[in-house]
């Protein structure tokens, strides 16, 4: 079989050139990084939980008409997604002040919000994805005025899904962050939902005790973080309640 040819390279995932024309393979990592990848681990398992979480989110906003990268999960750690064209934005949807915004604005975290705050930090890790507002935005072309009222329509709809998933399961979906593609289908130009939805992405607190079952757990020394990762996949369904956190797989005689 042919090496399959690598594209690009994240903290959390490698995306490869897919089987057909227009797709990619995007394979998931079980690297950890927080505060711009001043902090970095390898949590065993970490990838397989992500992959299966994101699987299950990205299918949900597809049964709900929400489009989106994913075709589907290859095998544990690999999934076939659509080929698109990144807008270089991470698109913030906070309900609940929390991380920066409690920080930046001074406010008790977990305070929750008049109504849900959209944000957009531009991508760039070497300048630490700062805050930017669409006047930015219009001015250096990153993305026409259509496409920012598509890009909000899109969050809030994603917002609504999955804070209605996650208050069925005793979580509170707290904010995530997303990342929106353009795919061109002959004159015509659509936005979809790219890149992941998992813990990694979301701040998750379970709503009785305010547990946090994110990468907070990883970023403020909480615990282990498969252990969370694992709860918010027993209470979906992506794993029986019964069954330990994923790691490496173990040849049996």
């Amino acid at each position: 079989m042919a090496r399959r040819k690598k594209i690009y390279e994240g903290k959390a995932k490698t995306l490869y050139e897919g089987p057909e024309p227009g797709t990619i393979v995007q394979y998931f990592k079980d690297d950890a990084t927080a505060f711009n990848a001043e902090k970095k681990d390898v949590i065993e398992g970490k990838g397989v939980l992500n992959n299966m979480l994101s699987e299950y989110f990205m299918t949900g906003l597809t049964n709900v008409g929400i489009p989106n990268h994913f075709m589907k999960r290859l095998n544990m750690r690999e999934q076939l997604v659509r080929a698109c064209e990144i807008i270089p934005l991470e698109v913030i949807v906070r309900n609940y002040a929390a991380g920066s915004m409690a920080k930046r604005l001074g406010m008790d975290e977990g305070t929750q919000l008049p109504r849900p705050i959209v944000e957009y930090c531009l991508k760039n890790d070497k300048l630490g994805d700062p805050l930017v507002t669409e006047e930015h935005i219009a001015a250096f072309g990153w993305a026409t005025q259509q496409d920012m009222d598509d890009i909000l329509s899109l969050a809030l709809r994603v917002n609504d899904f999955l804070a209605g998933v996650m208050y069925g399961v005793g979580i509170k979906l707290i904010d995530f962050k997303i990342e929106i593609g353009r795919v061109y289908e002959g004159d015509f130009m659509r936005l979809i939902v790219a890149d992941e939805i998992s813990p990694d992405s979301c701040r998750l607190w379970d709503i009785e005790t305010g547990q946090k079952l994110d990468k907070d757990v990883f970023r403020r020394d909480l615990g282990s973080l498969t252990d969370a990762y694992s709860e918010v996949a027993k209470r979906l369904g992506v794993m029986p309640k019964a069954s330990t956190p994923m790691t490496k797989p173990h040849l049996i005689n």
